[in-house]
């Protein structure tokens, strides 16, 4: 009996120390970013936005989980340079558009997380812009310390309306895509 409770004693410690706990890996915010890229009938613009904060979670090497606050103040415009620069981002940043002065962050909670092998996820999120939740679907590739992801996002759906043909007629040369792109890079 004695040997039997020393036996199911060192099953349990040893079992305990190989049991993998969930790590989570903040990302760091000074080399990490997003770049945008808006388009209209007449072209496109392209720029960036800066993360307050992010994480993605493992468990034996595996992402299972993640979130990402967006800092919406951030949103630069990197392909004008003056006043036209000035004009687009204080554009984008009114309520037409991302109306940071009420929403100054965006967020990203994975729901769901299939491996698809070769270090390949497909990830199911909330993406919440403006206070408006929605669900995205799409693919983050890991490569060390690093992932990367590209995401289309409907700007309609988070009320951002201005300029889409969607909603608006007779707009000509003047209607901006729905769909926005999002090219995500982590570094953590």
């Amino acid at each position: 009996m004695k040997n039997l409770k020393l036996l199911s004693l060192a099953l349990l410690v040893i079992f305990s120390f190989t049991t993998v706990e969930a790590q989570n890996k903040k990302i760091d915010v000074t080399k990490s970013n997003i770049i945008w890229t808006g388009k209209k009938i007449t072209g496109q613009h392209e720029g960036t936005i800066k993360f307050k904060d992010g994480s993605i979670i493992f468990k034996d090497n595996k992402v299972i989980g993640g979130n990402f606050v967006a800092d919406m103040t951030s949103l630069n415009n990197t392909d004008q340079t003056g006043s036209s620069k000035a004009k687009l981002e204080g554009h984008l940043k009114s309520d037409d558009f991302f109306g940071v002065y009420n929403f100054d962050t965006a967020l990203l909670v994975f729901k769901t997380v299939t491996d698809k092998g070769n270090n390949m996820y497909t990830i199911i999120a909330n993406l919440t812009i403006k206070g408006q939740t929605h669900p995205i679907i799409f693919d983050l590739a890991l490569n060390g310390n690093t992932a990367t992801a590209n995401l289309s996002v409907d700007r309609t759906k988070y009320d951002i309306r201005y300029g889409s043909g969607s909603f608006f007629d007779d707009l000509g040369d003047k209607t901006i895509y729905d769909e926005f792109e999002l090219k995500v890079n982590l570094v953590f």
